[in-house]
């Protein structure tokens, strides 16, 4: 399946302004909401992950800059946009999808790592293999695993990192300067938000990679329920984003249906009827083993 290039952007500037109006809405009028501020808040906050994710693939305009400035506002906290930015770029080499060493979102550890960690964090990664574990502690674990990625840049100076969190920082005070500073929502109220934002990215990511022989067989479908889908800005059509990785999220369902046959084809039928099908089958039970299957190096 062919790349294709798109013009018409305005659906995601629509997005884009119904998600800051949206968030705003809910910060100023956060003693009204109650603890719905907590869920409506982390929704918003998935969504706007989710139009970062479309900004780094080139979307609405095809200025990065621009791109970067409409979703500048950290309003998620916890990942640099720029750190996210190279990152996701880098996993998108699909021949080296999982791979713990070349794949920076790969959820795999090479045996080595694995046996040189403590029994404590052993467990947690345990826990972390299944849905229920992933969604109340896979954001801080992920958390935890960028900082110690990203730490000894910022120690040897280098100058991507510290650009990076040094314009972080300033989209942190833009977003919370405005919840904290003008909505008066409690620090802890707004972190359990961005939390729980967090977590709902992790539902998306849960599933869609799988250790596979064949490059194809390792990007999976999932039918996604109509919030989940917006939420997730229709990338739970995951083998089509990574065949089209230019394709504005509202063009990844008809590429589907176009394609759906030779899709599932393609990725050995690495497909899942939904997250309600998704969790009742791996709520508590480890979906994929830690340790990398097939690793040739380390």
């Amino acid at each position: 399946m062919k790349n294709e290039t798109y013009r018409a952007e305005w659906p995601t500037f629509v997005l884009l302004v119904a998600c800051y109006l949206g968030w705003g809405a809910a910060c100023l009028w956060h003693g009204a909401l109650g603890w719905w501020f907590v869920p409506i808040t982390g929704y918003l906050v998935t969504l706007h992950s989710s139009l970062q994710h479309e900004a780094l693939h080139g979307h609405p305009t095809r200025d990065g800059r621009v791109n970067e400035a409409l979703v500048f506002p950290a309003i998620g906290v916890f990942v640099p946009y720029r750190v996210f930015r190279r990152t996701h770029l880098k996993h998108h080499r699909d021949s080296r999808l999982t791979d713990p060493y070349d794949d920076p979102e790969s959820a795999y550890l090479a045996r080595r790592d694995w046996e040189a960690m403590s029994p404590v964090m052993r467990l947690a990664l345990r826990v972390n293999q299944t849905l229920l574990g992933r969604l109340l502690i896979g954001p801080a674990l992920s958390i935890r695993a960028g900082l110690a990625r990203d730490i000894p840049y910022l120690r040897r100076g280098d100058a991507f990192m510290r650009g990076a969190y040094l314009a972080h920082g300033a989209g942190l005070i833009i977003a919370l300067g405005f919840a904290f500073g003008i909505a008066g929502v409690p620090v802890g109220t707004y972190l359990a938000a961005a939390y729980a934002g967090y977590a709902l990215l992790m539902l998306r990511t849960f599933a869609e990679h799988q250790a596979s022989e064949a490059v194809g067989e390792r990007t999976a479908i999932v039918e996604a329920e109509k919030v989940f889908a917006l939420a997730f800005l229709n990338n739970n059509l995951h083998a089509v984003h990574h065949a089209n990785p230019r394709a504005p999220w509202y063009a990844l369902p008809a590429l589907y249906r176009r394609d759906q046959a030779a899709i599932l084809a393609g990725n050995g039928g690495y497909r899942i009827e939904g997250y309600r099908t998704l969790f009742a089958r791996y709520a508590l039970s480890a979906k994929e083993r830690i340790v990398h299957p097939f690793l040739r190096r380390g």
